[in-house]
């Protein structure tokens, strides 16, 4: 079974979450299997190691459980992108619209240095309204994306048309 079959098998659909006509992707079943999880990373750090990314990004929070793995797995240092209010230090912050909403997204103002070649991860693209507002805080810092990684893409959203003024480099596992 291909690594897609097996993420396509572990997957959730969650109807009506986090609001009504939402059926969401729940990829906590994955977690459960460690083999799979294992698989998982290594699979996105194979494909995306040709970018030579310097960091890893991953964005709060689903994009923490694979997104930290994923640095180590690729040897590289991890930078967390959080919900507004949620660092500890001085931050750097943007204000974004989601499929179903707005929010703020920020991370540490000195976590990324100009010129540097960042990944960014999350679980899941959907419209890519929040891989966007990443790719603008890390151009913010006179960074470069090298490129963007995800667990599952749903493709009938289009999020990567939104990406792709960034870098056309992009993965994900499973597509939708």
């Amino acid at each position: 079974m291909t690594v897609e079959e097996r993420i396509k098998t572990s997957i959730r659909d969650v109807h009506d979450f986090p609001k009504k006509g939402i059926v969401f992707k729940d990829i906590t079943p994955i977690l459960m299997d460690n083999d799979l999880t294992l698989e998982l990373v290594r699979s996105m750090a194979e494909k995306v190691k040709i970018w030579n990314p310097d960091k890893v990004v991953g964005i709060e929070s689903r994009g923490f459980l694979f997104g930290m793995m994923l640095a180590n797995e690729l040897s590289i240092p991890f930078v967390p992108i959080r919900k507004k209010g949620k660092l500890p230090y001085d931050t750097v912050s943007i204000d974004y619209e989601l499929e179903y909403g707005t929010a703020s997204i920020e991370m540490h103002a000195d976590a990324i240095s100009a010129e540097e070649r960042i990944l960014i991860h999350d679980d899941l693209l959907a419209t890519g309204g929040t891989a966007d507002a990443a790719a603008q805080l890390i151009k913010g810092e006179n960074a470069e994306v090298a490129g963007f990684c995800f667990v599952i893409n749903l493709s009938f959203l289009n999020g990567i048309e939104l990406l792709n003024k960034y870098s056309l480099n992009n993965i994900s596992l499973a597509t939708y």
